[in-house]
Formats: structure tokens, sequence, C-alpha cells
């Protein structure tokens, strides 16, 4: 009989021997491998992880006892051994699981997370809660090794060694964090795994020792007994030791014999201690561990092959905005590009292949990457970032204070701008227009379609200001692309349909929708006129003025939030221009967290279809006719 059937919760897996772990492993993998082959999700890092996540359920008395997964994208393991795996074929799906530790789904999950690096503050939190509460429980943080480029990572471990309170770090160490891992950190790690750092300075000294005449043979001798203390000194023990911690390992994660006692030994120590141990990502799976970036977060696969079941015929937006970079840069040398750990999922990719010298990744660290491109740009370069709109969120003040206050023309592609489907609350960029667009010198852009994408790139590397341009996920809408990009005007919009009832000002996405939508209005009798804003800021006050002067009501779409967004720019325009004789409404996302779900579903709920513009738009007006009609 099936183990996994037999667990509803971690006191189940304690009715079990260590011996029936592997099974129990086995068939965890074949689970996870089975589900998200159909519905999609990161299988590559969950299957590194499920040796060590048995092991931690096995040993520590959740959910008195505390885990907190960093990310926690690579947590399908726990939730199968904590009372969800009837559920689990739902995950990522709308009304289903979430794909990440959510509080408000178990008393498992200790802390909502979707980012890298958070895990250590968080853990951190919870000591000093359990401290000031005369609490007795133990506090265990799951990081991987990408996360340590976070400097978020390295402020909690500052004040966990600190505190010399009881913490259990676990450094999961895999090689990887989406992209492959960069930097000196990483670097540092991998000398201990391979050991060929170690093992260079052993065979040098023993080369030179032995050319020592008469003493040489016993000083020989004496460094190999002190050969562990010198590994001690020069692998990464010492970096941890420093900041105050007790290191061990690294240990292999995937057996048993090595994990659970050093475990069970590690956690009965006091203060803070790391215990480092090497996973494999994508472990069981071939395709998984071939190309673990691609099954970092896969769509549905087929099993057998490991190919994506769908495969769309247009173009990604991601592929048009760095296609374009790349035709840029072949004409400019000052360009350059930026990204944090994303090469595959930004498309720069592609890029690299191009100019390998002239982009730098500088791992799961936004806000250096951000501050960095200043440095470049404050020397005549014309650095571009390309990045998921969830994760510029990170490096907030650094647009800021390190761009926008000294005027820097840092180019920022803003991908996954809006609705990003099954990753959820944590990664829809729903906030990227409001809290951009009042930020001083910056320029703010969002194309309707893939053609003006290409110009709206080359536009914002030739501003010589601080430039941004969102666009959304996935494919694109298959439009006659232009054969060279332009330069557009700045501020300047595009009306797209004259109007004398209604005006629809849509940007991005949205647009094409709107277009559609008065369309149908058309037919219903009421004269609506579109207009494609394609700038946030500057807004084109000229065209949106004089339209709103001669149309009854105004509806303003966007696929961000509504508070303080595209909509609230456009209603600050009219105040300035004293246009008050005009109804007006703004569409957008509510003010909360937008669940997960496929982006044209959730755009259905919140009404940014056409549909939903024509409803709102009717609705708009029929509130302006009937006022009319009682005057």
């Amino acid at each position: 009989m099936s183990i996994l059937k037999m667990i509803d919760s971690p006191a189940d897996l304690k009715r079990f021997s260590p011996e029936q772990f592997p099974e129990l492993c086995e068939e965890i993998r074949e689970e996870i491998i089975s589900v998200i082959s159909n519905v999609g999700g990161h299988l590559a890092s969950n299957l590194g992880v499920i040796e060590l996540t048995v092991a931690l359920h096995y040993l520590l008395d959740t959910p008195r006892d505390l885990i907190v997964w960093d990310t926690s994208n690579q947590a399908y393991a726990h939730k199968l051994l904590t009372g969800r795996r009837a559920q689990f074929h739902t995950i990522r799906q709308f009304e289903g699981l979430s794909g990440f530790c959510k509080r408000e789904e178990s008393e498992y999950d200790t802390f909502n997370a979707g980012h890298a690096g958070t895990g250590v503050s968080a853990a951190v939190g919870f000591v000093e809660a359990r401290e000031q509460r005369k609490q007795k429980h133990r506090v265990v943080c799951v990081v991987g090794d990408g996360a340590l480029t976070s400097g978020l990572t390295m402020e909690g471990l500052q004040q966990a060694g600190g505190s010399k309170r009881d913490l259990l770090v676990i450094l999961n160490d895999n090689q990887m964090s989406i992209s492959k891992n960069v930097g000196a950190i990483s670097a540092y790690l991998n000398r201990t795994i391979t050991g060929e750092f170690f093992d260079r300075i052993t065979e040098e000294t023993k080369r030179v020792l032995g050319r020592m005449p008469h003493i040489g043979d016993q000083v020989q001798r004496l460094a190999g007994r002190a050969q562990e203390l010198v590994k001690g000194l020069l692998l990464p023990g010492l970096l941890f030791e420093e900041l105050g911690f007790r290191y061990f390992g690294p240990i292999d994660g995937h057996k048993f014999e090595h994990l659970l006692p050093t475990l069970e030994n590690v956690l009965k120590l006091d203060g803070p201690t790391l215990l480092h141990v090497v996973t494999k990502k994508g472990l069981g799976y071939g395709p998984a561990m071939d190309n673990p970036v691609w099954f970092h977060a896969s769509s549905p696969f087929d099993r057998g092959t490991g190919r994506p079941k769908k495969k769309s015929a247009a173009a990604s937006y991601s592929s048009i905005a760095v296609n374009t970079l790349i035709q840029l840069a072949k004409e400019d040398p000052r360009i350059v590009a930026i990204t944090a750990a994303m090469s595959e999922g930004t498309g720069l990719a592609a890029f690299e292949k191009v100019f390998p010298e002239r982009l730098y990744d500088v791992g799961i660290a936004e806000q250096h990457a951000v501050t960095f491109a200043g440095g470049l740009a404050a020397q005549g370069m014309r650095p571009v970032i390309p990045i998921y709109s969830t994760f510029l969120q990170r490096a907030y003040d650094q647009v800021v204070h390190d761009v926008a206050t000294q005027n820097l023309p840092v180019t920022f592609c803003i991908d996954r701008g809006g609705l990003v489907a099954e990753d959820g609350t944590t990664h829809h960029g729903a906030f990227d227009l409001a809290y951009l667009r009042h930020v001083p010198n910056m320029v703010v852009m969002a194309p309707k379609d893939e053609n003006e994408l290409q110009h709206m790139v080359k536009s914002c590397v030739s501003y010589d200001r601080p430039a941004a341009v969102r666009y959304p996920r996935g494919s694109s809408l298959g439009v006659e692309m232009d054969p060279m990009p332009q330069t557009l005007p700045l501020g300047k919009g595009e009306l797209l349909r004259e109007g004398t009832d209604i005006a629809l000002v849509a940007i991005g996405v949205t647009v094409h929708q709107a277009v559609t939508a008065a369309e149908r209005l058309q037919q219903e009798g009421i004269s609506a006129a579109v207009i494609n804003a394609r700038f946030v800021k500057p807004l084109d006050g000229d065209l949106i003025g004089s339209v709103a002067r001669e149309v009854k009501c105004l509806l303003t779409v966007e696929e961000s939030t509504a508070m303080g967004g595209f909509g609230s720019a456009v209603l600050e325009l009219l105040s300035e221009k004293g246009i008050v004789g005009v109804r007006t409404k703004c569409l957008g996302l509510p003010d909360w967290y937008i669940e997960q779900g496929p982006q044209d579903l959730l755009r259905e709920k919140y009404g940014l279809t056409a549909d939903g513009i024509h409803q709102q738009a009717k609705e708009l007006f029929a509130q302006v006719a009937g006022h009319a009609e009682v005057a």
C-alpha cells in the first residue's frame, strides 16, 4: 500500500521507520511529476528537496516547531505531508492550492513568500517573538544558495549571528537560483563541493615541502595531520562562523544515513547554527536534471519527453523586447543589459549569445542591479534592466534615489506587467504604473501591441532620462511589425477612434479590448472615442483634454491597480485643465491582492475584457443619459 496515502499530517510520518523513507520519497516524486506535468509549476527545485522535507517533518514537532521556506516555491513535498495531498492536483489553479506557502491555507505555512531572500529575516523575527513571549520551540529556515546573493539574506544572517539565539538555517545548496548562480559567494560555495580549491592548495604544499632537504618529510607528515583544520579555515565555514554561526557540512541532502543523524544533532545545539546541505535540482526526473532552468517554473509538459505540451506560434513580449534591444545594441556600443538572476525568464539569454561581454548577471540582488545601472549611466553608458514587475518593487528606493534624482538614462524593461496567472498574489505586476508615475524625471510607457513595444524600447534608450516600458506576460498579438524601431514623440498618445458620447482612454494591453468595446457601443448607438495613451507619464494632455471636452463621459482602462495608477493620472490631468463637465470612472484592478488563475479568467473577473469594458461604458453613459432626461 502507498505510504504517502497514509500520511495526512507530519504526526503520521513518525509512525514509519527511516528505512521506509526512500520509498516514500519516490512516491512523492511521482506525485509531483504527475501533477506538474499536467498543470505546470516549479518542478526542479521541488524534486531536489524531498528528502530534506521528509527529514525535517520527521524530526521536528510541526506546526509547533516552525519551518520557514525562503521563496517557498520548493514547498510541494511540504504541502503533500501537511494535509493537502487530496488537493494537490489543484496547485496553482484558480481557487486551488497556492504554488507558494500561504498562511491562509495551512497552519504549517509559517510565512507567505514568493521572492527569494526573505526567509532568514522572517525566521529571526520568529525567534525574537518566541523569546519575547517566553515560548519553547525550534525555528528552522531553509534557504537556497542563490538567495545568498540577496542583501536581505545577509542582513538577516548578521542579526541572527549577533543575537546568539537558537536558530537553525539550512543552506540548500543546488548551485542554482533560477538562472545559474553567479558571483563571489557562489564561487566560494562551489569550491567546497568540488574540492578543487583545497586539493590544489594541498598538492602545491606537498610539492614545495618535498623540495626542502632533511625536514621536508617530517613537516609534510605534520601538515597532513593539520589537513582538516586547514580545510575548515579555507572553506565556507569560515564565512558563516565569522557571522556568528556554527557551521556544519556540506552533507549529501539525498542520503538519509547522512541527513537524519546530522540534522538530529544540530537541532539539539544552542545558538545560531548553519547546516550546509548539497542537493540536486530535478533529482529523479531526467529532463529536469538536464534542464533545471526551464523546469524551474515550467508550463505543462509531456511526461515522457519533457517537452512543453503547447507552444505558441506568436513570439512573446519578452523576446520582442530583447530582440529589439539586440538590434539597438548592434548600433550603439553604450548599451549594456543587466539581469538579477533572470536571463532566461526575461529573454536576455538571447542577448548574451550576441553580446556575452555586455550582459551583467548580478544574482538575486535587484537593489544592486539598479544602483549598478546608475553608476554605468553616470559614466556615459546606456544600461537596460529587463526585470519582472514584481521584482522591481524590491529596488524602489534605488529607482528613486540612485537613478531618478540624478536624471540618469537607465531603461527599465518591465516584464510581467499586469496579471501573470498561476504564480498569483506575490507575482502579479499590479503596482508598477502607480509606484513609478509619481517619481520626478521618470518616463512611463505601456504598448498596445508588440509593434509599439519595439518603438518604446527604442524610445527608452533614446530619451536622455530614466524611462520604463511595461509589457505583459505571454504571447504577443501577432500584428504586423514595422521593419525598424522608431523613437516615439515624448508624451504623445494616439486617437484610434473619434466619438462624441464617451471616451475610452486605455493603456497597454487594454487598448485593443477598448477598441472592440467601442465598436459594440457604436452598434448600440453610442458614439465612443478611443485613445491609446501610450504614456502614463508624461500624459498627452492636449489629446486627452480635447477629447474630454467633446464627450459626455470618460472611462479609463488599465491592467494595474486603479488606486493611484493611470486612471488617477488622467483624473488629475482633467482637474488641472479645469475640465469638470465630464463624468468619469476608472476601471482597473481593485484594492486587494489578486488571486492566482489564468490571465483570461482573471481579466474577465475584473472587467478588463472587451465585454467588461463595454458593460462599464454602457452603465457610465446610462448614468449621464439618465441625468440628461431628468434635466
